[in-house]
């Protein structure tokens, strides 16, 4: 029993690192499709241009922050803003519902939130740029 206790922490960070990893990917593509297409975001999400490339720039950022533990804590709460707009837009202007159709509800949205959220609470685990960079700077305790 005490074998299978040893290996949930590495199981737990395995776990984190690869939800990082998995969210980055959305995020980053998804960004770098709203910044390379302003025209085309800005139809298909119905905002201006500049709040499009903004959307973009912020996506793609915090999915390279969550992905190398960078600032995760900043990037997590970037990546929540971003969802709880992507929400709003679908609930009170589109009308969505929670599945939505064609799986275009805002439960996709509510799910990357709450990984998101995990990002916050957990600083990403140990396994992050911020555990490495700051163990050595004193009183960074409190950040991680």
């Amino acid at each position: 029993m005490s074998r299978l206790a040893e290996i949930y922490p590495f199981l737990t960070e395995a776990a984190l690192l690869g939800l990082r990893l998995l969210t980055a990917a959305v995020f980053i593509t998804s960004g770098r499709s709203h910044a390379k297409d302003l025209a085309a975001g800005s139809k298909d999400l119905g905002l201006p241009k500049v709040t499009v490339a903004l959307v973009g720039w912020v996506e793609i950022l915090a999915g390279l922050g969550v992905a190398f533990g960078l600032l995760t804590r900043l990037s997590a709460i970037g990546l929540m803003v971003i969802m709880v707009g992507a929400m709003y837009k679908k609930i009170a202007v589109w009308h969505t519902g929670f599945w939505g159709e064609k799986a275009s509800g805002w439960h996709y949205d509510l799910l990357f939130f709450l990984i998101a959220l995990l990002f916050l609470a957990t600083a990403g685990g140990s396994w992050t740029l911020d555990r490495i960079v700051l163990r050595s700077v004193p009183g960074a305790g409190s950040f991680l």
